[in-house]
């Protein structure tokens, strides 16, 4: 039950631009289908932008307060806000604040349940696609409500680094159980990748950690009290919840956004005399800095999407394209790496910069845990007779090659 063809367009902001740029084709049994180009693009052009089917913050984030829209997932701090929290100074004033983009004054909350929504246009597109199901109301705060018993269960078994949400899966019924053509949502989710019953176990296995089977069963007990729908009732059998929980986690697309990101993006651009450029760049290192020591890593509001099209996108360790979020929303930006020929299958990389200059074989262990696939790529397919050692291997080897000097040697230039 695929979707059909104009259906992959269908979530582009702009359809008919994109199926006239690119196509999906089906290349073979082992790789499935593949997006290639239908024209030239030159290294820095946009190839597409689209919106998810459904996409949701990830649960410890939105804990964690990092706020936002309850739809497009745009941060809802100014930067100011962002800064002030992520780097633990309350009286901090960013400069050139006219280029934070964030509008307060635009917010709304749901006035059932108050969530909040960073427009008037958001609130009402959630309620539209699903959020007359999941609105809580009254009981927005009860933490015996099903759906709130259901996120808590999924923090429990699901802890940062976060890499997908239940709430994808609750969206996704809701979406389907308040649309009037049920069939066609249907086929629009049974077209991303579907996996074997072993790889759908490996899937859930790298998600919920070794007791996955038993947390499993629970997430599907809850999951079936808080959303259950007749129409759905494959979904909620053992074997269809375990297929639902798979393709989210292996479908899913990270979704980054930050005010703060883009104010700096925003200063990057200003023309300033040179002594106030170099003031302002050191006063975001500084400000940098100091986020790093009070919050670390954890600087965006993190969340996840299922893209129809982007999902076509295969894996390369040399990709030619990449995924972005630059409008602090959930639209994915496809833009090209380098310049790109008509025919030319478009990929992006499952790995980030540092993953992909490890060695072959490192690279393929982390695609063989988290993706279930080899990688014959063209840079795998050149490196086919390296040894087979990952990047610790190789750096254990060489430290046992050296030197009591070589070793007195290091100590000196690491001091």
């Amino acid at each position: 039950m695929a979707a059909p063809v104009e259906d992959m367009f269908s979530r582009c902001v702009d359809p008919v631009k994109a199926s006239n740029f690119v196509e999906v084709r089906f290349i073979d049994n082992v790789k499935g289908k593949g997006l290639f180009a239908k024209r030239s693009f030159k290294k820095g052009d946009t190839i597409f932008i689209e919106q998810p089917l459904v996409s949701s913050q990830f649960l410890w984030n939105a804990l964690y307060k990092y706020r936002a829209c309850e739809y497009c997932l745009r941060a809802l701090e100014t930067a100011e806000e962002n800064a002030r929290r992520l780097s633990g100074l309350p009286a901090l004033s960013l400069p050139h604040p006219e280029l934070c983009k964030v509008r307060p004054d635009r917010h709304q909350a749901c006035p059932q349940c108050q969530v909040m929504y960073c427009s008037a246009e958001c609130r009402q597109a959630a309620w539209e696609q699903y959020h007359k199901v999941l609105c809580l109301g009254p009981s927005h705060d009860d933490p015996d409500h099903p759906i709130n018993k259901l996120q808590d269960a999924w923090r429990s078994v699901h802890y940062p680094p976060e890499t997908s949400s239940i709430m994808i899966m609750a969206r996704m019924v809701a979406t389907v159980k308040q649309a009037q053509d049920k069939g066609r949502w249907q086929r629009l989710f049974s077209s991303f990748c579907s996996r074997t019953a072993n790889e759908e176990e490996e899937i859930v296995h790298k998600l919920l950690g070794e007791k996955f089977q038993g947390q499993l069963a629970l997430l599907r007990n809850l999951f079936t009290t808080a959303m259950y729908e007749d129409r759905l009732s494959q979904w909620f059998t053992p074997e269809g919840f375990r297929s639902l929980f798979s393709l989210v986690g292996t479908n899913g697309q990270g979704i980054g956004t930050s005010s703060l990101s883009q104010w700096v993006h925003a200063c990057d651009a200003l023309e300033l005399p040179s002594q106030q450029r170099e003031q302002l760049d050191a006063f975001i290192d500084q400000l940098y800095k100091d986020i790093d020591k009070e919050t670390g890593d954890f600087l965006n509001c993190e969340g996840s999407g299922l893209f129809l099209l982007q999902s076509s996108c295969n894996h390369s360790c040399v990709p030619n394209a990449e995924a972005s979020f630059p409008d602090n929303n959930f639209l994915l930006h496809l833009s090209a790496l380098s310049d790109i020929s008509p025919g030319e299958e478009i990929c992006i990389s499952y790995l980030d910069c540092c993953q992909r200059d490890r060695s072959r074989h490192s690279r393929h262990k982390i695609l063989r845990e988290n993706y279930l696939f080899i990688c014959s790529c063209q840079k795998c397919m050149s490196q086919m007779d390296d040894a087979d050692m990952t990047s610790e291997d190789e750096e254990e080897v060489e430290g046992e090659g050296e030197t009591e000097g070589d070793e007195m040697e290091d100590e000196m230039t690491d001091v």
